[in-house]
């Protein structure tokens, strides 16, 4: 049983001041495995404080300083890679092979490509007689989601580091361990004491009065649509900054001469990792009408590949959901899907057979669907593809565009001139061309209701700042 009912606050771990303590449940068998702190307001004003009281020395130290900072950070978190993988295998239920090449890579990813941003980065820009200065802004409140507890945590982390502003974090109830890892980490790298916070709870508990703090000049948040509505009301008060990370609905275009067994294998990969919970999870396939036959076969062929099980078994490819809750979401939007008159092709409602125990569902895969549909409109969360038919290019871009998200893109063919053209044209903040790997140092964000701001590398980093100009300054 982990318990961890202490908040980290100004460098030391105090109990919390409700004296309450959450539930963890482990959804690989749904039954609780973990405790941590039910922390209140009471919390978040002392780790407010904390941060607040060293805001402007923090802001005013040197980059190298920072650098070195984040630095010690990376190797800490290096050290501690057999916790974190346990921890994110527990508490997600990630296979925990993707717990190590994804979860704590990435996580280890965003530290140093904040430390390497910094070697470059420019706080200070002389115009004639003036001078342009970026500086921090203050207090940050980061709230986080509990799909991905080491990269979302750590890509705003790093970016608050390098650019001087100490936070207060509020990690997902539901995935709180590797965020109190990651204090533990930010101990032993001898992180100034103030400038990292930690105030595990609910929303109400403590996002509500961390988002309503008048000490805390920005709200950094990944999540749901509707809570990130409610921060940014919250937000407005005070005319706080707010970076909102939120939901996707992303198209995966696949051309007329895309390569259909890789086409089929990247389509499925884009749905089933992370359960499908995953922000820019390419849940909307489009393919040729031409190619609809051939292309649900090796769909089929992929997905029969894909063992859902217990995340310690070898061989397991998808682990559960991460609660009751998203497992009845997911539940009701397969048969909605029927209801609404899509083919259901593979997969179903109900648990995998042999699965009695834990949050499991079946990788889903519905044909014949109409964009309007609900399950092609609405962010699911779950491993559910929808397959869209398109009759030639301009009516596959209008359908990939016809959303309300716009967190990410793909596209799979071979002339790479209908490849930049589609790239170009989806709306979205990031587009991959046939399963390119990404970078931390690229920003990553949305359009329309998938969020505000930028995040990952020098943009991140940018979220953080103020700037101001003197005049007169080389006069």
């Amino acid at each position: 049983m982990r318990e961890y009912t202490k908040q980290f606050i100004n460098g030391e771990w105090r109990d919390s001041a409700s004296g309450e303590a959450i539930d963890v449940v482990n959804p690989a068998t749904g039954e609780v495995f973990g405790k941590v702190a039910r922390g209140n307001s009471e919390d978040v004003d002392k780790a407010v404080e904390a941060a607040h009281n060293v805001y402007v020395e923090f802001r005013n130290s040197s980059v190298e300083e920072r650098r070195a900072m984040l630095d010690r950070i990376a190797k800490e978190y290096e050290n501690r890679k057999d916790d974190l993988i346990e921890a994110i295998t527990d508490e997600l239920g990630s296979p925990i092979e993707k717990s190590e090449k994804i979860h704590y890579q990435m996580g280890l990813n965003h530290f140093a490509a904040a430390r390497d941003a910094l070697e470059n980065f420019e706080f200070e820009e002389q115009r004639g007689d003036d001078l342009v200065v970026k500086e921090a802004m203050g207090v940050a409140g980061l709230i986080t989601p509990w799909n991905f507890p080491t990269n979302q945590t750590s890509l705003k982390l790093s970016a608050a580091f390098a650019a001087g502003s100490p936070v207060v974090l509020k990690p997902s109830e539901e995935t709180p361990f590797a965020a109190v890892i990651l204090a533990e980490i930010f101990e032993a790298a001898d992180v100034p004491k103030g400038v990292f916070n930690l105030v595990n709870g609910d929303g109400d508990g403590v996002g509500t009065p961390l988002s309503e703090h008048s000490k805390v000049r920005m709200m950094s948040f990944t999540g749901s649509g509707r809570t990130g509505s409610k921060i940014m009301q919250k937000a407005s008060v005070d005319f706080k900054k707010v970076s909102l990370e939120l939901g996707g609905k992303s198209p995966l275009i696949i051309l007329n001469d895309a390569d259909v067994d890789q086409a089929a294998y990247t389509a499925v990969q884009k749905v089933v990792n992370n359960s499908g919970q995953v922000c820019t999870a390419g849940t909307r396939t489009l393919i040729p009408e031409s190619m609809k036959d051939e292309f649900l076969d090796k769909v089929k062929a992929q997905m029969d590949l894909i063992k859902v099980g217990n995340p310690r078994a070898e061989g397991v490819k998808m682990g559960p959901l991460i609660s009751q809750k998203q497992y009845d979401t997911v539940q009701s939007y397969i048969n909605k899907g029927v209801e609404e008159g899509a083919n259901l092709y593979y997969g179903g409602p109900e648990r995998p057979d042999g699965l009695d125990k834990g949050f499991f569902v079946k990788p889903t895969v519905f044909t014949d669907v109409d964009n309007q549909m609900d399950i092609a409109q609405e962010e699911i969360f779950g491993p559910v593809m929808s397959v869209i038919t398109y009759k030639n290019l301009d009516e596959a871009i209008e359908i990939a565009n016809e959303t309300k998200y716009g967190l990410a893109g793909y596209v799979f063919g071979e002339d790479q001139e209908t490849l930049k053209k589609v790239a170009r044209s989806i709306e979205a903040g990031t587009v991959e061309i046939n399963g390119a790997p990404g970078s931390p140092n690229l920003p990553f964000g949305g359009y329309k209701q998938s969020g505000i701001g930028r995040e990952w590398g020098d943009f991140g980093i940018e979220e953080f700042l103020e700037v101001k100009s003197i005049k007169g300054y080389f006069a």
